[in-house]
């Protein structure tokens, strides 16, 4: 609490009350009714990357997405990443029952974002645009696998372990070339699409967007909402193929499961396993599932 204290501060709010947001889990959250009834969100990154990152994806995609509108920034100082005051969306998570229609809408605007065309495959940071490593989707994606294998071969089971990476040696080598360089989101799923009955309200939490393969935000697409609601996954796609075409799904979906649960598993070893057990043995399962393990 102290850090949002600090930030109200920083940012001159007259504030009337304060509510942590639940289920955001790599930055703080708060929502924040203001003295005129106003209600507006801070949003304290993890670090420093993130706040340049989501304040330049907000920045790029205002006018034309249904983002969060940026009011005002603070930089941080040596004891906090900074903070970002974000207009608030008439909306709910779209965690409910999605029909045809919604499903049409949220894959239209997917689209949309694959759409805009990044400078290379990379990121922002403070100083401006980073390319990866010889500007290369392939090879960024190739070493992250590599650099999670230890952490992950000392939480899974060894045999699952090593049909993962069999699985994925197989999987990586049947990819199509990438499709980009454009804005990735990383983390499309229903709990970051904000929804008024069955219409799109907002798209949130950009912090890990940047210039990638468009393959890699149809994971949790996947995941979350065709394989969670039957009869989603055509009229996603339809309303995909309304702005652009779709990639071949079933050349790079098998890939990305592995992928996306390696990722997680490090992400919980890293943030602390006792206190993400159930997004640990989610992850865990996608891996048994992928391998048929």
């Amino acid at each position: 609490m102290n850090s949002i204290l600090t930030i109200i501060e920083k940012l001159k709010l007259n504030v009337w009350n304060v509510e942590d947001v639940p289920e955001s889990f790599s930055s703080d959250v708060y929502k924040l009714t203001l003295a005129g009834g106003e209600n507006v969100f801070v949003k304290i990154p993890f670090n420093k990357d993130k706040l340049f990152r989501e304040f330049q994806m907000l920045e790029t995609l205002k006018g034309v997405l249904p983002v969060p509108k940026v009011l005002d920034i603070w930089y941080g100082d040596e004891s906090t990443t900074g903070a970002l005051l974000l207009a608030a969306i008439q909306g709910m998570p779209c965690t409910g029952v999605m029909d045809e229609k919604l499903s049409y809408q949220i894959g239209m605007y997917l689209a949309m974002l694959h759409e805009f065309k990044t400078p290379g495959y990379g990121y922002h940071e403070a100083d401006g645009f980073k390319l990866l490593d010889q500007n290369d989707w392939r090879l960024y994606i190739k070493r992250n696998f590599e650099n999670w294998k230890e952490p992950c071969q000392e939480i899974l089971d060894p045999n699952l372990y090593e049909r993962c990476i069999l699985h994925f040696d197989e999987a990586f080598s049947a990819l199509p070339d990438p499709d980009g360089p454009c804005i990735v989101h990383m983390d499309f799923r229903p709990g970051n699409i904000l929804v008024n009955g069955n219409e799109v309200a907002g798209i949130i939490d950009f912090e890990s967007a940047r210039g990638g393969s468009s393959e890699i935000d149809f994971t949790k697409v996947n995941r979350y909402i065709w394989e969670v609601h039957p009869g989603t996954k055509l009229p996603f796609i339809e309303g995909y193929r309304s702005i652009r075409p779709m990639l071949a799904l079933e050349s790079v979906l098998p890939f990305y499961d592995i992928y996306d649960a390696f990722s997680a598993i490090v992400w919980c070893k890293n943030r602390g396993i006792e206190k993400n057990q159930t997004f640990l043995r989610e992850n865990m399962m996608t891996l048994r599932k992928s391998v048929g393990y």
